[in-house]
């Protein structure tokens, strides 16, 4: 039977070192998607939590989204075949009945954990009738009486069947008695008929085992004189010839199965990685181990081929530089944004609602009163904080009518006071004096690009100058240190006073300060800044200033 646990789930993810919409949007629309659908839509974040974000979460008791580095294809995608390990002291007979009835060549033997230890394939199997030739192989193997038993669809007469053959050969009792005496030694099993002399001989020769064929009894006195000399006693209704023909096949499969350098691959492992080895192996299954290293299933190159990309759904962005890494291999269901319409192309229609307002959750309000989904109090918490975030306190350009009454009825049914509790936030991710110069740099930072220009651009926003200021001389110096790693063409980074309504834009890259000087030919610019009156929107007030700057 085809498992694949991983395409239940739909992911909604935020953009790369996600800011407070970013985070309490996917979180947000993950939960109003489960309402109406009864899917399993699950928020993912792709980038560390700041600060500011992480006050909100806890504010409304409500955990983080698991990190997601990519969304690469991954065995765990895949329709892999599920066949349940069996332990390794089953008979052949035993493992050839479950590779027949599943269909499948392969079969995984696993410890009493589920950790792998050994695969028997069809092929093995045959080789046991084909190659051996050996009469103490029941021995040499430590085969248990209760498999060679099943295998004969047998009845143990006298014994015990959780006893193991460890000594001697498996012999035919033909000739008559006066002979057997010659070739029977102490321990060996003996498969005979109903012949009376012969069962005697073989006890008192002392084989550890006797094998009644056609269904026939041992008599009393027999069966008596067994229990004494310590021989176990075995009907089967099968004849001679099936019985020597078939007391191989319980011969535990552990003697068989190959158990070292075996081939296997990991639910983690991406399908690109594993590529190479399904093309040059001719294996026709592959053991796929959980994360924990414990065998779940069969993998095989149909399966590979089959593959079944993540599903996701994308909230506060739509730039390619922006997604999570992978994103050209998802199924991309939905885009939920309030930025540009940027460069990212998809390779089948989706559904994409992008609105000209401050705020991704303010979109994402819209659609629960839409829907007329109920927004439980946590919820209102989370969409109401990411609005007075995005719009710095509805002082951004890019705050609307809309944002602002949408931020008025979530915070009633949050039950905080807006100005009081945005002056808690923005304070709690003002507090920078602590974190490192890369912590800094990348807790708001995103990438944007032209068909010939690339930048990057970070902004921290706090109500004095005083953090600013402090922080100012550390980005200006990392900007340099890690410029030439980047892959862009400028760097940029905000410093916004949220109480002034004042950005001090620093800029770093050839010719950056000629760039400013078009982009904002009347503001006061320096060496490695340009102070910006009026300015705190990073996409309405200085994105596209550079843009055009750029293109001019």
């Amino acid at each position: 039977m085809p498992h694949n646990k991983s395409t239940d789930k739909i992911y909604v993810i935020g953009h790369k070192n996600p800011d407070t919409d970013s985070i309490c949007s996917a979180i947000c629309y993950a939960y109003l998607k489960r309402e109406l659908t009864g899917q399993n839509y699950v928020p993912m974040r792709a980038g560390e939590i700041n600060a500011e974000t992480t006050f909100v979460l806890n504010t409304f008791h409500v955990d983080s989204p698991e990190y997601v580095e990519n969304v690469y294809t991954q065995v765990k995608d895949v329709e892999y075949r599920h066949l349940d390990g069996v332990p390794n002291d089953i008979s052949i007979k035993k493992a050839w009945e479950i590779l027949s009835a599943s269909g499948a060549t392969t079969l995984p033997s696993v410890d009493s954990s589920g950790h792998l230890e050994g695969l028997i394939t069809v092929r093995d199997i045959a080789m046991t009738y084909m190659e051996v030739y050996d009469n103490e192989i029941i021995a040499t193997a430590k085969t248990p009486y209760s498999n060679i038993i099943d295998t004969l669809s047998a009845s143990l007469l006298v014994g015990n069947k959780n006893n193991m053959v460890q000594t001697g050969k498996v012999l035919i009792a033909a000739a008559n008695p006066d002979m057997m005496e010659n070739y029977i030694s102490k321990g060996d099993i003996v498969i005979l008929g109903n012949r009376y002399e012969s069962q005697l001989c073989a006890i008192e020769m002392e084989a550890q085992c006797i094998i009644i064929c056609d269904g026939a009894v041992a008599s009393k006195t027999i069966t008596k004189l067994a229990e004494e000399r310590g021989c176990s006693i075995i009907s089967t209704p099968y004849d001679t010839y099936t019985v020597a023909r078939l007391i191989n096949q319980s011969i535990p499969i552990r003697h068989f199965m190959k158990k070292e350098n075996l081939i296997t691959f990991s639910t983690e492992d991406y399908i690109t990685d594993i590529r190479g080895v399904l093309a040059s192996k001719r294996h026709q299954y592959y053991p796929v181990l959980n994360e924990f290293g414990r065998y779940v299933g069969l993998i095989s190159q149909r399966n590979y081929l089959n593959a079944n990309p993540k599903k996701v759904i994308l909230v506060d962005h739509n730039e390619h530089a922006q997604t999570v890494d992978g994103i050209d291999e998802v199924t991309l269901l939905e885009i939920i944004d309030h930025h540009r319409i940027g460069g990212l192309q998809t390779m089948n229609p989706v559904y994409f609602r992008n609105q000209p307002l401050g705020c991704t959750a303010t979109i994402i309000y819209q659609m629960f009163q839409e829907s007329g989904v109920l927004i439980p109090k946590d919820i209102a918490g989370l969409l109401c904080s990411a609005i007075l975030s995005d719009t710095l306190m509805f002082r951004s350009p890019t705050c609307t009518a809309i944002d602002k009454e949408a931020c008025k009825t979530l915070a009633g049914i949050a039950g905080i006071d807006i100005e009081a509790y945005a002056v808690k936030m923005f304070h709690a991710g003002s507090k920078l004096r602590d974190k490192t110069d890369e912590e800094i740099f990348h807790q708001d930072y995103k990438v944007f690009s032209t068909d010939s220009f690339t930048f990057g651009i970070g902004q921290i926003s706090a109500f004095t100058n005083d953090i600013l200021d402090d922080i100012k001389p550390r980005i200006l110096s990392y900007m340099k240190q890690v410029f030439p790693e980047k892959e862009v063409d400028m760097l940029f980074f905000m410093l916004t006073n949220i109480f002034t309504e004042t950005t001090e834009l620093l800029f770093y890259g050839k010719d950056a300060d000629k760039l400013m000087t078009q982009a904002f030919p009347k503001a006061e610019i320096s060496e490695t800044s340009v102070i910006l009156p009026q300015v705190v929107s990073r996409k309405k007030q200085v994105i596209p200033k550079i843009m055009n700057a750029a293109q001019a």
